[in-house]
């Protein structure tokens, strides 16, 4: 990690002394460097009490609330990297496995702060994703010319579509998401795309609505709001833990769990901790003699960190592990098939 030192010092007139200096040090959002700041022995007690003050993650009593300190003409990342590895095992033994990586550059541009809502560019930068399976690798890079393959050129399109758009976004000091406008331009330069991609009606039909469905207000709302805010709004001491629930099946009978648990506030970070998921699910059917088990597991695991004086996040990591089996019996024989998904969700990759 690279370190950028600033030197304050104060001198003092006809002498050549220097006051004892102390080093402050804090993170850089953007960057994720380290700031070393050198201010007067004397004056660092107070600068350290005023940084605490304006921090965005703020220690009142020993409970910790967070909030949005952004700087007006400053850019903030959030790209976000998820690798899949997926395995399947059959009956005989044998075992096929497929990995796929998909990354999304997107920048965040604070315009202004008005009434304690900041007006945000949320800059769609690049896209790259990638497959492999059975020893061969395709790869999609929005930074890189089209594939010559026809099959892959028409993936780059689509998400060349996808990249190089702009979204306004009103978003309070509080974490809650206002508002985000300005799709209609980009729903136009999806149609033209799909148009050029096809002729038949049908297919431009769907390869829009999927587009849409995948990239409208309600959905980049939820990602976003789920990375930005994570300490619950009353505020959590250094230990303490919260659940979030929410709902993994469409008649909300099946819940996915995510325990949270601020680990701990130092060195201009904030460490969160998230564990949970879903408990082992397990349905059992038997027709014609033949008894089919069907039965789920989800676990999950891994660290948000986030910048204590912009409040603004500098790293999240978790793993998702997903795991599924199907086993047929008569009886007298039985046969099972199992399916693993590993999945490591990262915002903002370190360098």
């Amino acid at each position: 990690m690279k370190k950028i030192t600033a030197l304050v010092l104060v001198s003092i007139a006809l002498t050549a002394c220097k006051k004892e200096s102390k080093t402050i040090t804090k993170i850089d959002p953007v960057t994720g460097d380290t700031i070393s700041i050198e201010v007067p022995a004397a004056d660092s007690a107070q600068t350290l009490k005023e940084m605490a003050q304006n921090a965005a993650i703020k220690d009142s009593a020993g409970i910790f609330t967070q909030s949005l300190k952004l700087e007006k003409g400053k850019t903030y990342p959030f790209t976000t990297h998820q690798k899949d590895v997926a395995t399947a095992k059959l009956p005989d033994g044998s075992s096929q496995s497929m990995t796929r990586e998909n990354t999304d550059e997107i920048t965040f541009t604070v315009n202004n702060l008005e009434n304690k809502i900041y007006d945000v560019t949320i800059n769609f930068v690049a896209k790259k994703t990638s497959q492999s399976a059975q020893g061969k690798t395709e790869t999609i890079d929005t930074r890189q010319p089209a594939p010559k393959d026809e099959g892959l050129k028409n993936r780059w399109t689509i998400d060349k579509a996808m990249t190089g758009n702009k979204l306004n976004m009103k978003i309070h000091e509080n974490g809650n998401i206002v508002s985000i406008k300005g799709f209609d331009p980009i729903y136009s330069k999806f149609t033209t795309t799909v148009n050029g991609l096809t002729k038949d009606a049908n297919e431009r039909k769907a390869l829009l609505a999927q587009l849409k469905a995948s990239f409208n207000e309600e959905v980049l709302k939820d990602q976003f709001s789920k990375n930005i805010f994570i300490i619950p709004k009353k505020g959590a001491k250094i230990g303490e833990k919260w659940t979030v629930s929410e709902n993994a099946s469409p008649d909300g009978k099946i819940k996915i769990q995510s325990h949270y648990t601020l680990k701990k506030v130092n060195d201009g970070i904030a460490e969160i901790t998230i564990t949970g998921g879903i408990p082992k699910q397990s349905n059992k059917e038997t027709q014609e003699g033949v008894t089919q088990t069907l039965s789920s597991e989800l676990t999950q695991n891994g660290t948000y960190t986030f910048d204590v004086h912009s409040g603004w996040i500098i790293n999240q990591n978790i793993h998702v592990k997903t795991s599924q089996s199907q086993t047929f019996s008569d009886g007298k024989n039985s046969e099972t098939m199992t399916n693993t998904s590993d999945s490591y969700v990262i915002v903002n990759p370190k360098k």
